[in-house]
């Protein structure tokens, strides 16, 4: 079980204490893959995916039967600069829609026979413009954090989290500008479609967020509480608590893998438990991607965000996992393996 947040100090602690996969469920669940009729690889990446799972679940014939999907939701003071093509109030209408089932993560996580939870966080009290102050205090900054901590089922056996927040991708930009260097022009796309004076002052907005706060980033948690934003945070929290209780996790695109970015940049090993769904058509995910050292499962041009490609990537591990569980050995099936 969980242990409740104190201080960021004790949830860096906690996410490094974090053990690892089950050597011995890893070697039994790679030698029962080499028994399996068929070729050996001839699955592919569906047999790294069966095994890698098999190891953080500690079975060698693993199987999803309870998977979770969580939307957080959050505002972003940095919005008034204009670095959205939608208004602020349209997180809080898209609320509504997860809650009655109208939005595609519902049918996604319908399809995928996962529990869907949406979490608002203060959309009433968007964080700070982070280009002024900080976004959050680090008061804040834990209660976002724990908030994801506290919204994973224990008993998921797979987790994928997603956000709502208009605006959202000027921080996830900043965050990945911030930890990964480069330009502010490498790491800032164009979201939910501004036009090219858009872009520009969207960059703009990146680049001068980190070039004020840049000196003051130590790790992933502090970036987070310059940049961030309560639902980015939140993503972290629930994919930190997810690494504790060895659910694995499947990342979605990039604001999600900026806030995964955060957990990566404050413990080696905190992203060992994730892989990545999918690779977005926001223009800098491949590079963060790299960064995160992961290779999406899927590339089919998605850039919704909500965890929308992250659930869809649920039925590739599903499909991994029914043909490492239920294929038959060569010595069951009465097949010679040569």
């Amino acid at each position: 079980m969980l242990s409740p947040l104190t201080s960021l100090d004790d949830f860096r602690a906690q996410l490094a204490q974090a053990g690892a996969a089950d050597q011995t469920s890893l070697a039994a669940a790679a030698a029962r893959n080499g028994q399996l009729t068929k070729p050996p690889g001839a699955l592919g990446r569906l047999e790294d995916l069966a095994i890698w799972y098999g190891g953080w679940r500690e079975t060698d014939r693993p199987a999803i039967t309870a998977p979770q999907v969580i939307v957080f939701a959050g505002n972003h003071g940095v919005t008034a600069q204009g670095v959205s093509a939608f208004p602020a109030e349209v997180t809080a209408q898209m609320v509504i829609n997860f809650e009655h089932g109208g939005a595609a993560i519902n049918q996604l996580a319908k399809l995928a026979g996962a529990r869907m939870d949406v979490h608002a966080l203060d959309l009433d009290n968007p964080v700070q413009d982070f280009t002024q102050s900080s976004a959050m205090s680090e008061a804040e900054l834990l209660a976002a954090l724990q908030a994801g901590w506290n919204a994973v089922d224990p008993e998921a056996d797979l987790l994928v989290v997603g956000e709502m927040g208009i605006g959202n991708t000027t921080p996830a930009a900043a965050l990945a500008h911030a930890l990964f260097g480069g330009e502010a022009s490498d790491w800032t796309g164009r979201g939910t479609g501004v036009d090219d004076a858009g872009l520009a002052n969207k960059t703009r907005v990146v680049a001068e967020g980190v070039a004020l706060h840049g000196g003051a980033i130590r790790d992933g948690l502090d970036a987070l509480g310059h940049l961030g934003g309560r639902e980015i945070a939140a993503m972290a929290g629930a994919i930190a608590a997810a690494r504790v209780l060895h659910i694995p996790v499947i990342l979605d695109g990039f604001i999600c893998c900026a806030a995964a970015a955060c957990l990566l940049r404050t413990s080696e090993t905190a992203l060992d438990h994730a892989v990545a769904g999918h690779q977005s058509a926001e223009s800098a995910h491949p590079a963060l991607l790299q960064a995160l050292g992961k290779k999406a499962l899927l590339s089919l041009g998605l850039r919704l965000g909500e965890g929308s490609g992250a659930a869809l990537a649920i039925q590739v591990l599903k499909g991994a996992l029914a043909c490492h569980s239920g294929m038959a050995t060569f010595a069951e099936a009465g097949v010679s393996d040569g």
